[in-house]
Parts: structure tokens; sequence; C-alpha cells
């Protein structure tokens, strides 16, 4: 007889796991991006603000070769 019951209600057992594997995927993945966020405000606080600029020249070139990209195919549509 329990085990009659017990496998009525399996269904419910099974489901409340993966109700709580998920909020646990949740969790850890807010924990990664935390400690991501953390190593990365560090990075940025040590090396005394030489990134910043290194970064902005990078996206400038990107830019530019991008714009140069968009008018050769401009011209060479025309």
């Amino acid at each position: 007889m329990a085990r009659h019951r017990l496998k009525k209600y399996s269904h419910l057992r099974t489901s409340k796991n993966r109700r709580s594997s998920k909020g646990q995927a949740i969790t850890e993945y807010g924990a990664i991006l935390a400690f991501v966020a953390v190593l990365v405000a560090l990075t940025f606080s040590f090396t005394s603000g030489s990134v910043g600029p290194a970064v902005s020249k990078a996206f400038s070139s990107i830019v530019k070769n991008v714009n140069d990209m968009a008018n050769t195919a401009d011209s060479a549509s025309s």
C-alpha cells in the first residue's frame, strides 16, 4: 500500500526537484556574473587609467575601418 502511495505522488517530487535545480542554476549564473564584474572593476582600478585609452583607441580604429569599407562599397556601387 505504501508503494502505491509513493508511486502516485512521485511526479510531485520530480517537479519540485526540477524547480530547485533551475533556481540553483540561476544562482550560479548570478554568482559567476558578480565574480566577473568584480574582476573587471579590479582590473580597471589597478591599471591606473591605461586600459581606458587603449580600449578607446581600439574602438576608434574599428570605426575608421568600418567607415572606410562603407565608403568603398558606396563608391563601387555608384
